[in-house]
Order: structure tokens, then C-alpha cells, then sequence
């Protein structure tokens, strides 16, 4: 049934002109339209959509992912630079340096947002 529409990730924030510094400022995300409750960042091909609530970090899970495409070093450095906390978890068959998890030809970084909201950068093996 929803196949073949298009999806958006989301993420609750407390503080919208804090997210937006965030999110823009700091991740480079364009703003596509927004207002004082909801804004919308363009993220490839998709969207990511903040809108504010008093829920706001509670989730303690992945809250939105971002393939690499194959620069996740580079991003990571770029992030890092800007100021962005690399989290370090104990995962099994995993090594961590320079804030990403290595497992195999997988690399996975985690940070959060100014809310704790969990963000995720993936780069899957090529092939």
C-alpha cells in the first residue's frame, strides 16, 4: 500500500531555533521551509522534518540515518570539526577510532543533537 510513496524522517526538539542552528550550522542540511514549530531540511533524495515537542529526546534509539556513500572519514572529520561528539558503544566484532565503529568493511558512526536525539551515519561494504 505505501510502497510507492515517499517517506520523511522526523525528530522532536525542544528548542526550534537551536535545532535549526543545528542542523544547518552544524550538518550543512539546506532548510526547505519552516516556521517557529516545524521546519524541513532536504537530505538527498528524502527530507527530515523537525518539529518541536515537549517529548523531545526521548527516544533512545536511531532517530535518523545517513548513508556515507563511501566518505564516512570525511564526513566524520568535517563534524568533528565543527564540534560534533562522536558516541563510543561496545559492540561486538567492532573497533572504534576517530569516532567510528569499524566491523569488517561496515563503518558506523553515532552523535546526538542539542535534544540527545541519536544520529547515525552508515557506510555499507562496496559491492
Amino acid at each position: 500500500m505505501l510502497k510507492h510513496n515517499a517517506s520523511s524522517a522526523i525528530v522532536a526538539v525542544s528548542d526550534i531555533d537551536r535545532a535549526r542552528a543545528f542542523y544547518s550550522d552544524v550538518l550543512g542540511l539546506d532548510l526547505v521551509e519552516g516556521d517557529e514549530t516545524v521546519m524541513v531540511f532536504a537530505t538527498g533524495p528524502t527530507h527530515l522534518v523537525v518539529y518541536t515537542s515537549d517529548e523531545a529526546g526521548t527516544n533512545r534509539a536511531n532517530a535518523v540515518v545517513w548513508d556515507a556513500g563511501g566518505d564516512i572519514e570525511g564526513i566524520v572529520a568535517e563534524l568533528a570539526a565543527r564540534g560534533v561528539r562522536f558516541e563510543r558503544y561496545e559492540l561486538e566484532g567492532a573497533e572504534y577510532r576517530d569516532g567510528i565503529h569499524h566491523a569488517g568493511e561496515m563503518k558506523m558512526a553515532w552523535f546526538k543533537d542539542p535534544d540527545g536525539n541519536i544520529l547515525h551515519i552508515n557506510q555499507m561494504p562496496a559491492g
